[in-house]
């Protein structure tokens, strides 16, 4: 027996609705892209696995997440954060190219090639096999034993119906959003892992998410939001599973949560969208009135958004050779738009105050209303 998907009441399914809406908007956006919105893609993504690994304690800056979504060597020095981002930056990447093959099918073996490509950097963590004992989740700052996963001998029967439940045509009344978070729910409890099984879970969430036909798939993604709100993701967690294995308790918390996620993370990304549309348009003026290159409007955005311009990261940004780009950046930091900071390898571009003015004159309020309770919270 697996966790339920609770039937949703009246004010759940009109939330729901306020989600699908959003998420029209920001597919819409995705089929009319403007010059920018690889800029947003690539943030996106990046803000995702970084968050989804920050639960985990695997902190890295946003411009190493960057690094390792444009598969480029970190700013930092290597460490096991670079490592656990860098492979489920790896399994993301797959589940959303595979999420896109008319033929995919859920199967264990799939979890388990996912799992491997998050943790196969440590074989210490046994990456690609279900765990061999009993496993139990503790609060690391009291010692205090939160959850206890199913038996062992329960893992591989487990994990099977919920593959098979998967593979099944969902229900033409359940939402795809729900349908992610109980799959999400049900992976984190049967903890079938010795470790990853958090950002198992997240990642097989996502996956659904995409499947069930998201044009933008990377913007279907909550990870973000559960990075910046580890404490209350725990906290209800902890609530429908009352420290064992309980499916038939009652997962209405858990599928608020979720709903209430996917609202405020839409609503982000619309936000940062209208934002980086007003940003560019003001930088292009800029580079016109300079006799700048239209292109380089990207490196000053992504340094305007906080980020560490290097040559790769524009490059890429821009489909350009190394030689141009190089070109383009130095050209920005002789216009006093940009400042140069590190040498040779290190070298990287940030915003001058010229172009940081900009950026917040079009931000906006970063206060977001709680689709449930009417009231309102940081994003």
């Amino acid at each position: 027996m697996l966790f339920l998907a609770p039937e949703p009441t009246e004010l759940e399914v009109s939330v729901l609705q306020q989600i699908d809406q959003l998420r029209e908007r920001l597919d819409h956006a995705a089929r009319q892209p403007k010059r920018w919105f690889g800029l947003l893609r690539r943030d996106a993504f990046a803000r995702a696995v970084q968050g989804s690994n920050s639960i985990e304690g695997y902190d890295v800056t946003i411009d190493d997440a960057i690094a390792a979504v444009e598969g480029e060597e970190p700013l930092d020095p290597k460490d096991e954060a670079w490592l656990a981002v860098n492979g489920y930056r790896e399994a993301m990447t797959f589940v959303l190219r595979r999420a896109e093959d008319p033929f995919f099918a859920y199967s264990s073996e799939l979890l388990k090639a996912l799992h491997f490509m998050m943790v196969g950097y440590d074989l210490s963590r046994n990456p690609g096999r279900w765990r061999s004992g009993s496993i139990f989740v503790r609060n690391e700052s009291t010692g205090e034993r939160v959850y206890e996963g199913p038996p062992v001998e329960a893992v591989a029967p487990l994990v099977d119906e919920l593959v098979e439940a998967l593979n099944q045509e969902p229900r033409t009344h359940t939402s795809g959003v729900v349908r992610a978070a109980m799959a999400h729910l049900n992976l984190v409890m049967i903890h079938p892992f010795s470790d990853g099984n958090g950002r198992m879970g997240r990642c097989l969430q996502t996956l659904v998410l995409a499947r069930g036909g998201v044009t933008a798939a990377f913007f279907s993604s909550i990870e973000e939001y559960l990075g910046r709100n580890t404490r209350v993701y725990y906290d209800v967690l902890a609530e429908v599973g009352q420290g064992a294995w309980h499916p038939e308790r009652d997962a209405k918390p858990w599928m608020r949560f979720c709903l209430t996620a996917h609202y405020r993370q839409a609503m982000t990304l619309l936000k940062r969208t209208r934002e980086i549309e007003k940003l560019c348009d003001e930088i292009e003026e800029i580079v016109k009135r300079l006799g700048l290159p239209d292109r380089s409007v990207l490196a000053l955005a992504d340094a305007a958004m906080g980020h560490k311009v290097r040559n790769a990261t524009y490059r890429n940004l821009a489909d350009l050779t190394n030689l141009v780009a190089g070109r383009d950046l130095l050209a920005l930091s002789r216009a006093g738009l940009l400042e140069a900071r590190g040498e040779k390898r290190g070298r990287f571009y940030v915003s001058t105050e010229r172009i940081l003015e900009i950026r917040r004159s079009v931000a906006e309020p970063k206060s977001i209303p709680d689709p449930f309770a009417g009231g309102s919270a940081s994003r």
